[in-house]
């Protein structure tokens, strides 16, 4: 069974729960959320779930992206961007997040795995990851996924590790 769903309006209460559990103002990586997502409200949800359905056959920013979802509750996401760009030389093809009360089960690269055969199937043959190198979990998930260091980057909010994966 697949850990990975696609974003559904069915999963409304389920994903609110994750919402709430990382809290206002924190970045929830993977889920494509923007600050001016109206998620508090069905239909601001539901707007939201269609942005992220169109992003998937976009041709000029397209992205896929996927909720980890595990016995109905949404745990994580995680997101691929489809093109190289300005955006994927700085954040990586793969971004990723779990609620905090999901980490360290290993889910992370279990989504990771599975989201590396959707890049396969796009034909993405190398996909680029990026991480914080003090965010340590992240870096195993990486590694553990193939990722092989390819530099380190300084940015203005610390340095990051520059990792590619061959799909597989």
């Amino acid at each position: 069974m697949s850990l990975l769903v696609r974003p559904s309006v069915g999963l409304y209460t389920a994903w609110r729960e994750a919402y709430e559990e990382w809290g206002d103002g924190l970045h929830e990586d993977g889920f494509g959320l923007l600050e001016t997502d109206d998620v508090r409200s069905s239909e601001g949800f539901r707007e939201f779930v269609d942005r992220l359905s169109a992003k998937e056959s976009s041709v000029d920013d397209g992205a896929t992206f996927r909720w980890i979802v595990e016995d109905g509750k949404v745990l994580g996401g995680i997101a691929l961007r489809h093109e190289s760009g300005r955006d994927v030389d700085v954040l990586g093809h793969v971004g990723y997040g779990l609620r905090p009360s999901a980490r360290g089960r290993g889910l992370a690269v279990k989504a990771l795995r599975e989201m590396l055969g959707v890049a396969q199937a796009r034909g993405m043959n190398r996909v680029l990851l990026c991480s914080f190198v003090d965010n340590v979990p992240s870096v195993k998930t990486i590694e553990r996924c193939g990722g092989v260091l390819d530099g380190i980057v300084t940015t203005s909010r610390g340095e990051v590790g520059r990792y590619t994966i061959m799909a597989r």
